[in-house]
């Protein structure tokens, strides 16, 4: 079972969820927003058909007094022609008749006037204690003469001489209490629009929507806005939500422009809030547990390396002491010079072993020389039909810093998975490349290719395409070329034809 790739797919897995996770939550997040909005329009549409409802009841009241104002219009033109035909009459029963009309009068304050604009007589003042008749008089003429109301003519003729009189009036105080109401309930009707609208910014306007009546809760407050920027809010509310029609008066057709609250467009922009702080999480987990991850590994290769090259001491020992003992044996010399080589590489490899988890001492080496011992080693252990040629630029000497002990041993784990790849059969090819600063060491071989999307997960602990693999050579030759030679190492290119690793090396 290969351990990385059931590991590759718990990703994917868990990267599907995450993104079922995200369109749910953004599909969630949509239908709550077009629910409140929706609520957010049923209530403007609401307050809009009861501020219509209530601006009929104003209309109303208007005509009523209207109405009231003709009524005291012509209960005064009654009460004047009354007066000239009290002034005229011989008749007794006509006078008590109009005495009794004058008489009536007892709400609407009046003023007659001579030709020459004098006061003569005066009726429904509310004159208090200690004020100058005469100038209040003046005052309250000069008030109606400046008046809608109209003055009536109350010129009579007596023999052949013309009286001639005028007579001012002005509301009576109920008529003028009720119209103060009125106006207050004009005032309130439009102020209702910004007080009724809770947290939405509003704009009402007429019917040309460039007259601007009233407006609340706009961006910036309420205070010196200007009629450019009112124009403009009201072109972005256009866009934003379709405008509320209310027809006044039963033909003035008035709009009510809005936004969405401010709750509404922060409910918008959440889910991406949301996105954002579970990505960061997410990165900021992932980093924190890859560090711990790989922390772990290195305590794991550290602590195994250490304690292999520990074992390896008591036999090494062993067989060194043994070694001896058959030189003065006088056993074959070819036998005992076989068993020293294999002394030495397994020395070789107890100080390899030995170096895992510590800094090792870099030193700068000839290159050349480093490959070609460790292929002199493994072309006699390898099978006969794998052909191995090393090549370097020019043919030049080149050196590098590096610890030859292990960089033998990250050339001897890729040379041994070259052949594995190619089966026993093939050729391996070294090419080494001079820069000015790096130095590049190409090795290709003619095996069977891996596959793009393995290119990185190659090195990682556990991959392995064979059966009985464990998957920790690429990863050692990894931590030996990047942690301990702080190079690099990649799969260069790889098809059906072989594959091509590259080392970079400082010089």
């Amino acid at each position: 079972m290969n351990i990385y790739s059931k590991k590759q797919q718990w990703k994917l897995l868990l990267a599907g969820a995450a993104v079922i996770i995200i369109i749910a939550s953004l599909w969630y997040t949509n239908v709550v927003v077009q629910k409140i909005s929706s609520e957010e329009r049923n209530k403007v549409q609401l307050w809009a058909e009861a501020i219509q409802n209530k601006a009929t009841l104003v209309n109303y009241t208007g005509e009523l007094f209207s109405k009231l104002s003709n009524e005291e219009r012509n209960k005064i033109e009654l009460w004047a022609e009354a007066n000239k035909r009290l002034a005229t009459s011989d008749n007794h029963t006509d006078l008590t008749f109009y005495l009794n009309i004058i008489g009536r009068n007892t709400t609407i304050p009046v003023l007659v006037v001579d030709e020459n604009e004098k006061i003569n007589t005066y009726r429904n003042f509310d004159i208090e204690e200690g004020v100058d008749t005469a100038q209040f008089l003046k005052d309250e003429l000069d008030k109606m003469r400046q008046s809608q109301n109209k003055p009536i003519d109350l010129s009579y003729k007596v023999g052949r001489h013309t009286v001639v009189q005028k007579l001012y009036y002005k509301d009576s105080k109920i008529f003028s209490e009720l119209k103060i109401v009125l106006d207050d309930l004009i005032k309130s009707f439009i102020s209702e629009i910004v007080i009724n609208s809770a947290s939405v910014p509003v704009i009402y306007t007429d019917s040309s929507q460039t007259e601007i009546k009233e407006y609340g809760n706009l961006k910036g407050g309420d205070s010196n806005v200007g009629q450019d920027f009112l124009l403009a809010t009201i072109e972005e509310m256009r866009v934003e939500n379709e405008p509320i029609t209310i027809t006044i008066n039963n033909n003035t057709v008035n709009y009510i422009f809005y936004s969405d609250s401010e709750l509404l467009q922060q409910l918008k922009y959440y889910p991406y809030f949301q996105i954002l702080i579970i990505a960061l999480f997410l990165l900021i987990s992932y980093y924190l547990f890859s560090t711990s991850r790989k922390v772990e590994q290195n305590q794991v290769w550290v602590g195994m390396a250490k304690e292999t090259a520990h074992q390896l001491g008591t036999p090494l020992s062993s067989l060194m002491a043994w070694v001896e003992y058959l030189k003065l044996k006088d056993v074959d010399e070819n036998t005992i010079n076989e068993l020293s080589k294999d002394i030495t590489r397994l020395e070789t490899i107890t100080e390899r072993f030995s170096k895992i988890g510590s800094i090792p001492k870099l030193e700068t080496e000839n290159l050349n020389k480093v490959i070609n011992d460790s292929l002199s080693y493994l072309k006699v252990r390898i099978s006969k039909k794998i052909n191995i040629t090393f090549t370097t630029q020019n043919n030049a000497q080149i050196e590098a810093k590096l610890n030859p002990s292990l960089f033998s041993w990250v050339l001897e784990n890729l040379i041994k998975n070259a052949v594995d790849a190619m089966k026993g059969e093939g050729n391996i090819n070294i090419c080494i490349t001079d820069q000015s600063q790096f130095v590049y060491i190409d090795i290709s071989d003619t095996g069977t290719g891996i596959p793009r999307a393995q290119h990185k997960t190659v090195f990682e602990p556990g991959f392995t395409t064979k059966q009985r693999g464990w998957g920790l050579g690429l990863s050692l030759v990894k931590r030996i070329v990047e942690n301990y030679h702080e190079g690099k190492i990649f799969v260069k290119q790889s098809d059906a034809t072989g594959t091509t690793f590259r080392i970079v090396l400082n010089k």
